[in-house]
């Protein structure tokens, strides 16, 4: 276990944690699962707690994956997809909320965010080979990413994918998620204020030692190593989605894995966006959500919705802010 100080790095952010009081420490634990590099910190004084609790969230995030990995033959998702067009699925309650909340969130933005798009996902496989899927095998795969496909029954907890073939992904949500279900952890073996980091999706609680908020630092998107701004935030999740962590390029053209459910192209209009929220899952679907939207109506839905913060940096590199953080934000 390592103390204080660290530079966490997590994906599209990195935190810049600040020395410690003498009465309490930070303490923090990282592991690579859900397929990325994940790091709870901890605040307490006392270092047994602190390993409890961070013991305890790493097995919630493990009781999370082997639920909602689309890898694996024995986890509730692959059966939701072995069974696409054959009948419905009887699900537990966090596959359930996680399909219900990502439903919503489509629904909110104009299907910007689409967990049936994972046929089109595995169909590009942008982190495994640099090829171009062509104009005929994306239209024959369409049909398979329409979410209104996808059928919920609340009175027998059930999904349904109406076609054979379609995959239901949570790959968009699923991490914003489990960091909600981990604070929760935390915070049931005592911590009152901490960090659950997974890749690009952060939930903060509470303060650091010495009473101040978490800073939270936003990657510049085209400028490796650089930062393009910082936040300063507490009890809120932050998420950020971008074109610049799963590409690759071609005769001068960027594809990268957030991708236009109404083409199956990946999304031109934006190079990063980062969503504030109140809680992991809705940070981390927003965020990929308005990153399709665009940077036009994507501030606008941020707008509207109570709680919601974003930057967006725009195909031309120019940065807009909601209303909610321009006191908030901090540039280089």
């Amino acid at each position: 276990m390592r103390h204080l100080p660290i530079l966490l790095l997590a994906g599209a952010l990195f935190l810049t944690l600040s020395a410690c009081s003498p009465r309490v420490k930070l303490f923090e634990k990282s592991n690579m699962m859900m397929g990325t590099f994940i790091q709870i910190t901890v605040v307490s004084a006392s270092e047994k707690t602190a390993d409890e609790a961070l013991e305890a969230g790493f097995a919630e995030v493990k009781r999370l994956e082997d639920i909602f990995s689309i890898y694996r033959e024995n986890t509730e998702f692959s059966e939701i997809s072995r069974m696409a067009g054959i009948k419905p699925v009887s699900i537990g309650p966090e596959s359930y909320e996680l399909i219900m909340r990502g439903l919503e969130i489509g629904h909110l933005t104009e299907e910007g965010f689409n967990m049936a798009v994972g046929p089109a996902v595995r169909l590009w496989k942008v982190t495994e080979s640099s090829r171009i899927p062509s104009e005929a095998e994306l239209a024959r795969i369409m049909p398979l990413v329409d979410p209104t496909k996808v059928i919920l029954d609340p009175s027998k907890r059930t999904v349904f994918l109406k076609e054979k073939g379609m995959v239901l992904d949570p790959g968009g949500i699923a991490k914003g998620y489990t960091a909600d279900k981990v604070e929760a952890v935390l915070k049931r073996k005592g911590i009152k204020s901490g960090i659950v980091a997974m890749a690009g999706d952060l939930k903060l609680f509470g303060k650091k030692p010495g009473g101040k908020e978490w800073r939270v630092a936003i990657k510049h998107p085209r400028k490796p190593g650089e930062t393009l701004a910082t936040l300063d935030l507490t009890d809120e999740a932050v998420s950020t989605s971008g074109d610049y962590e799963r590409f690759f390029m071609k005769d001068g053209v960027r594809y990268h894995h957030i991708l236009v459910p109404e083409t199956l192209q990946p999304a031109r209009e934006c190079q990063s966006v980062t969503v504030v929220a109140p809680d992991g899952t809705t940070a981390d679907a927003l965020s990929t959500g308005i990153f399709v939207m665009g940077p036009r109506k994507g501030l606008a839905l941020a707008e509207r919705l109570p709680g919601i913060g974003a930057v967006i940096v725009d195909k031309d590199g120019n940065v807009l802010v909601s209303s909610s953080l321009r006191k908030r934000i901090h540039f280089e």
